[in-house]
């Protein structure tokens, strides 16, 4: 558990400093126009730096700061979803979806057995 929230927390932080300090890279790399308000992309990236920070503290007592685990599993799964919802709009290209495989796929199983085992080990207890 320890290891897979502090490779989440790189991975983040990495990420959020990386869309902050270059907005248009992604948008280039995949073959999409930029955001015409790349504030906004930036924002997001400000965002899942801070989950960075929060997977990292949590990291050092998973069981105890789940919480903060559950909230990133939440947003693991809510963004795709929202790509989806707005894919089937035609609001969003596809090839926006390999920024989801990065930062929502690949974390599923292993944010997923952390809460299976505060589930059952920790009760999802908050003290």
């Amino acid at each position: 558990m320890k290891l897979t929230l502090q490779l989440a927390a790189i991975y983040n932080v990495l990420w959020g400093a990386w869309v902050v300090l270059f907005p248009d890279m992604f948008w280039e790399l995949v073959g999409m126009e930029p955001l015409n308000q790349p504030m906004v992309w930036q924002g997001m990236g400000m965002v899942i730096g801070v989950y960075g920070l929060g997977y990292w503290w949590a990291s050092y007592d998973p069981m105890r700061h789940w919480p903060i685990v559950a909230v990133g599993m939440l947003g693991k799964i809510f963004g795709p979803l929202g790509f989806v919802f707005n894919y089937a709009q035609g609001k969003v290209p596809f090839e926006f979806i390999y920024t989801l495989i990065t930062n929502d796929f690949i974390w599923w199983i292993p944010f997923f057995l952390i809460l299976k085992k505060v589930h059952t080990e920790y009760k999802w207890k908050l003290t």
